[in-house]
């Protein structure tokens, strides 16, 4: 686990900060390549602007992942806008997904978070990348934290 900043500091996270939030998970490539889960929500979409800062500092580069479950009719255009988000930065991105056989009647968030990270494992194995982000804001913690 990461060192992580107060809770109550709302102040932008500087880039010396981050790279001290970084050290903890070197040894790194000279020139890393970090794959980023993007949900589309501030917490993914701010680590990948820190993230994408920090690689091309070590000349590397981070590259979106963004997963689209299918489970809702509007999925696939917010994965396309949160992709574009990300390409408009300067992140090369990549939409991955998730098509069950037929729609779970229960246990669904489960389901989707176990399929959620197979693809983005899957991704990473298939194109030899050996980092992984994931952003969390403090309730996705206590979740994590839980499970």
């Amino acid at each position: 686990m990461p060192p992580s900043r107060p809770a109550r500091d709302a102040s932008p996270v500087t880039p010396s900060e981050f790279t001290a939030l970084m050290r903890p998970f070197a040894p790194f490539e000279a020139r890393p390549v970090l794959a980023m889960a993007v949900s589309g929500g501030r917490d993914s979409r701010a680590l990948a602007l820190l993230a994408g800062r920090w690689a091309a500092r070590r000349r590397g580069r981070v590259v979106g992942l963004v997963v689209d479950h299918g489970l809702r009719d509007e999925s696939a255009i917010e994965a396309a806008q949160t992709r574009a988000w990300l390409i408009a930065r300067g992140i090369d991105a990549h939409v991955l997904q998730w098509r069950p056989a037929e729609r779970p009647r229960s246990g669904v968030q489960a389901l989707a978070r176990a399929a959620r990270y197979r693809l983005l494992l899957s991704w990473c194995r298939h194109n030899g990348v050996l980092h992984l982000l994931t952003a969390h804001q403090a309730d996705d913690q206590a979740e994590t934290f839980a499970l």
